[in-house]
């Protein structure tokens, strides 16, 4: 599957207010951003538009699930913030998305003339894009001074990686971002490692299937069977909520996921593909907002 990673440096010009997690506003705005600079029929109903096949705003939200994109948003918790602080944001793009990122860059430069977040003196934060760099090897790509796109290779393949060659019996996840993962139909807030299998999987096989070669060949109910003989041995799990303001829906959604870290012992090695992969690409519910980053560390006392 062809995978961007890009980092956009950006600095406020005006003062900010921002919600304590702030991946559903930069969606919303980037939503609003690109359709305002691609829509060609402006009044149409995208499900009903004659151009939605060919439309890059419908690819990027208005295709089935897996949408091909990420955002990741400052993980700061910090709500105000001052003209002239800096602030950076990563987005993933997935497929033939990769191609889009002039689309992309300059939806996002848009939303900083536009403004995010709550109003402040009548006016939402506006925000400069100073400069965009390619995950791949950190190379500017895009420079507020000349405001043109680079024509570097954008992306790479992003492929499940071979088994550690050792024998690893204890890892630790880190979540990074909020988890939204259904166990038996219903958001939990537990975490038992074939809960974590199952949701990695889902993932993995829906993007792959969407935007790489197709489905992978695994044994997924062998996989799902073998990860419930793995134990948890040391959790601080908690669960999160937060408000969001839906546009679509015009109306406060409250959100929620688990937050914090959690270790597993047992046979583990077969499954570090499965898990590295998802260290890049998020698992869960709602990744586009950024939910569901994971770190994992192989555990030294194993």
């Amino acid at each position: 599957m062809l995978y961007g990673r890009f980092t956009f440096a950006s600095e406020l010009n005006t003062e900010a207010v921002l919600p304590p997690f702030k991946g559903s506003t930069f969606r919303g705005a980037f939503g609003t951003a690109l359709k305002r600079i691609v829509c060609a029929l402006k009044r149409q109903d995208c499900n009903s538009c004659l151009l939605n096949s060919r439309c890059v705003y419908a690819f990027f939200f208005e295709s089935p699930p897996p949408n091909p994109f990420v955002i990741e948003p400052p993980l700061t918790t910090q709500t105000r913030f001052l003209p002239g602080e800096a602030f950076d944001f990563t987005l993933l793009l997935f497929g033939r998305a990769v191609e889009y990122l002039p689309y992309c860059v300059y939806a996002f430069d848009q939303m900083g003339q536009t403004g995010i977040g709550k109003r402040v003196n009548g006016r939402r934060a506006g925000f400069v894009l100073k400069e965009v760099r390619s995950g791949l090897g950190g190379e500017t790509i895009y420079s507020f001074e000349d405001r043109r796109l680079q024509r570097v290779n954008f992306s790479s393949e992003l492929m499940l990686p071979e088994p550690p060659a050792a024998d690893i019996r204890r890892i630790t996840i880190h979540l990074k971002t909020p988890l939204r993962v259904k166990q038996e139909n219903h958001l939990t807030a537990d975490l038992p490692f074939h809960t974590l299998i199952r949701a990695a999987l889902r993932r993995i096989s829906s993007l792959l299937t969407y935007y790489g070669s197709g489905e992978p060949d695994l044994d997924y109910k062998g996989l799902v069977e073998r990860a419930q003989a793995v134990e948890i041995v040391e959790a601080d799990l908690r669960w999160l909520d937060w408000e969001r303001y839906s546009n679509r829906q015009e109306t406060k959604m409250l959100m929620g996921g688990i937050s914090g870290n959690i270790t597993y012992s047992g046979d583990l090695r077969e499954f570090l593909p499965v898990l590295r992969i998802c260290e890049e690409v998020h698992l869960g519910k709602q990744t586009t907002f950024g939910l569901g980053k994971i770190k994992i560390v192989e555990d030294e006392f194993q």
